[in-house]
């Protein structure tokens, strides 16, 4: 048994995010896990993914002291790892890159070293950004897909990462999404459906159409998941769309628009067929607006681009 008590700097992060810190040997598929069959407690309850953390709580991590020593070993610090960041934009206090395709947001179990924000870590340390013993490390306000592109805020600071993640649960953060769907979309909609994640199959589910189980079953409930779509052209049996999304549950726009009848391209994991020789889903965070305004935007990767020349949709693109 392994207890901290949180400090002032940990206070309104959420308890996943901090056991990542806690325990970086450990990939964040095991963190979910330890959660999930009850190894970590805060207060002396059960934790979950999303609670958050406040000064003076204690955090009990239930593993033998020898695990928890392998485990908490500080990362190899930066030494051979890439530096390759996209900027957007950089100040004292945040940072916003560009996410390509290909690369993980946060380790997991297939990759520890090279994502996205070990390169950030990486850069950040070969400015002088970061140092030995530093209570709080950067963190991803938002996370991306492996293979979805686009913009990443980085909170460098505590105040910055609670501002950011309290304004996206307020929804006062807006994200918009470009992607190429199958099919001819006439209008705007929006789908407004709870989904279900199986963690079994790496699938997210439209609730109402999964017939009930048993609660532990695999299947995590999640409530209010909304998308916007907006077509901006058609051309042949594509659409390219624009899509917000208010809160941002795995898989979220991929399920919908596939509920609705238009898969993304290239998504065979939920029903869009191979086109243009992309072998994976079409989806680019493509511009990010804060509730003060600011806005950042990404441009389509050069993947992206191609597949809209090719298909005639390039003439439909732009910014907003």
């Amino acid at each position: 048994m392994i207890q901290f008590e949180m400090s002032q700097p940990d206070s309104g992060k959420k308890l996943h995010r901090y056991l990542r810190q806690a325990l970086p040997g450990l990939p964040l598929s095991g963190v979910y896990k330890m959660i999930r069959v009850g190894r970590i407690k805060v207060n002396g309850k059960k934790g979950n993914n999303d609670t958050l953390l406040q000064a003076g709580d204690i955090v009990t991590i239930y593993m033998p002291e020898q695990e928890y020593q392998a485990l908490s070993r500080p990362a190899k610090k930066f030494g051979g790892v890439s530096k390759d960041i996209d900027i957007v934009y950089e100040d004292a206090h945040l940072l916003v890159v560009n996410k390509p395709v290909g690369l993980l947001t946060h380790p997991d179990a297939t990759e520890h070293k090279d994502t996205l924000i070990s390169r950030a870590l990486a850069y950040l340390h070969s400015r002088g950004e970061l140092s030995d013993g530093r209570a709080f490390m950067p963190a991803t306000v938002n996370r991306l897909d492996r293979n979805t592109s686009g913009i990443v805020l980085i909170g460098k600071d505590g105040d910055t990462l609670r501002k950011l993640a309290q304004d996206i649960r307020e929804h006062r953060l807006s994200k918009f999404y470009l992607t190429v769907v199958w099919g001819a979309v006439a209008e705007a909609g929006e789908v407004n459906s709870d989904l279900v994640r199986d963690e079994r199959s790496g699938r997210t589910l439209i609730a109402g159409r999964v017939h009930a189980r048993r609660p532990d079953d695999n299947l995590f409930r999640v409530q209010g998941a909304v998308t916007r779509y907006e077509p901006w052209g058609t051309a042949g049996p594509f659409t390219l769309l624009k899509v917000e999304i208010e809160s941002g549950r795995t898989h979220q726009i991929r399920a919908h628009l596939q509920d609705i009848g238009h898969p993304l391209l290239g998504d065979v994991k939920y029903g869009g067929k191979l086109a243009f020789g992309v072998n994976h889903h079409l989806l680019h965070a493509q511009s990010v607006v804060l509730a003060d305004g600011t806005t950042f935007f990404a441009p389509p990767s050069a993947a992206f681009m191609s597949v809209l020349q090719q298909s005639g949709l390039v003439r439909f693109l732009r910014k907003t």
